[in-house]
């Protein structure tokens, strides 16, 4: 142990590491509640497609292999290559803090990034360049901060499973604040004041974590490269279960791209409520998600207590199986509004979504991080997280292309596609079972 117990019966580091982490969810989120409407109804109007430096030529880049590409299947191509790089660069960032850097200093480098990248945001012209510096930032702060909330803890100390839990509220209650506030600043005020308070929310979750530095895990040497059977036994492990990684995150990341469009554009977002009378914003449906995992996650952590009690908590592998037909029974709710006659859905349809997919969210996961945290061996683990990371990677890069059919197929249709998806990631998942477990008692 580091520090004595400081905070909800955990070392408090951790809750440096629960802010930190909060306020770069908070910039990561209120950004992205914002980029896809940003793109579709203001920065790829063909008027103001060639302000930002190389977005033409990324345009025809992705045209030679795509075919043409109007503004929607182009913002949902960008937004997936974007969100793809933030879980792709993590393996570059795990590298650097193991074997160079430390993980404090990456994890410094990372944020000033950031912060760097969303002020550039107010910038049009600078959008790919900022875009960049957030990808690459990101991957050096995720992996390692993940990592160090396990760190705080001793290999046998119980309490693990639980610090990220409590990690995973912080993540979300960022989550939360973010479309609530820039969000509403980018709608209503202008796009640039939506990104700089991004920027505002980065620059405080580094200010947390550099005073909490003397309750953070020691500083260790960079450890040499080195081939080990753990290691390998690890990363094969992480490896079968990286097709329904994929396909779980390609669904679920249409939370910020098609479905954003559906609430803009097919949704009735008026409430009525004893004669007061509201339109909720698009960017406040972001806001569901996050409200749900922290006001979801204690009665979810309380229910598999009881049945672990019995004996009968589902495995780490029947949990991440589950979420995945979460997702699954989430869109099928979506085809069904879809499906509703009228020009627009009621917006409870989108409530019962989130209230679906959050679920699932918390069934997969948090599991798998914690999962990762264990099998990874000392001296790699910023690394191994960031492997893990890659499966993120692979299923943004798809979600970004599945969503370019959003303009071509009819809504029953697309939700029913991202409804196989989760079908077919819980049956990948199930075979890998048999491997898993010679491999991990987790499989089991």
């Amino acid at each position: 142990m580091l520090k004595p117990n400081g905070f909800l019966g955990h070392p408090r580091g951790l809750a440096f590491l629960f802010g930190s982490e909060l306020w770069e969810r908070f910039s990561y989120y209120g950004m992205r509640a914002l980029l896809v409407l940003y793109m579709v109804e203001y920065l790829l109007k063909p008027e103001r497609l060639n302000a930002a430096f190389g977005l033409a030529g990324l345009k025809q880049a992705l045209e030679a292999v795509f075919g043409p590409l109007g503004p929607q299947p182009l913002a949902s191509q960008l937004y997936g290559i974007y969100t793809g790089l933030v879980y792709l660069t993590p393996i570059l960032g795990g590298l650097a803090a193991d074997r160079l850097l430390g993980r404090t200093r990456t994890i410094a480098l990372g944020a000033a990034m950031m912060v760097a990248g969303h002020f550039m945001m107010a910038d049009e012209r600078l959008f790919l360049i900022a875009l960049l510096l957030i990808a690459v930032g990101c991957g050096a702060f995720k992996p390692n901060i993940t990592t160090q909330v396990g760190e705080l803890y001793a290999p046998d100390d119980a309490r693990r499973d639980r610090a990220y839990s409590i990690f995973y509220v912080g993540i979300n209650i960022g989550a939360f604040l973010a479309p609530l506030v820039c969000g509403t600043l980018g709608e209503t005020v202008g796009w640039r004041y939506g990104f700089a308070a991004a920027g505002v929310g980065m620059a405080i979750g580094l200010a947390v974590y550099l005073t909490g530095r003397a309750w953070l895990p020691a500083r260790k040497e960079p450890a040499a490269p080195r081939e080990s059977a753990p290691l390998r036994r690890a990363l094969l492990s992480i490896l079968l279960l990286f097709p329904s990684s994929m396909l779980f995150w390609a669904a679920f990341e249409q939370q910020g791209n098609t479905i954003a469009l559906w609430a803009a554009q097919f949704t009735d977002r008026n409430v009525d409520l004893l004669g007061w009378r509201a339109e909720i914003p698009v960017t406040w449906f972001q806001a569901f998600n996050p409200l749900m995992i922290f006001l979801f996650t204690p009665p979810l952590v309380a229910f598999w207590a009881r049945l672990a009690g019995k004996g009968r908590e589902p495995s780490t592998l029947s949990k991440m199986s589950l979420g995945c037909l979460g997702v699954a029974l989430s869109y099928g709710v979506m085809a069904l509004a879809a499906l509703q006659g009228g020009e627009k859905a009621n917006w409870l349809w989108l409530l019962v979504y989130f209230v679906l997919i959050t679920i699932s969210e918390l069934y997969f996961s948090p599991i798998a991080l914690s999962l990762v945290s264990h099998l990874a061996p000392e001296g790699s683990r910023s690394a191994l997280m960031g492997a893990w990371f890659t499966s993120m990677f692979l299923g943004n890069l798809l979600a970004g292309w599945l969503g370019g059919f959003w303009s071509s197929m009819t809504r029953v249709n697309f939700f029913l596609l991202m409804a196989g998806l989760g079908v077919v990631g819980a049956a990948l998942a199930e075979a890998a079972r048999g491997r898993l477990g010679e491999l991990t008692s987790t499989g089991k």
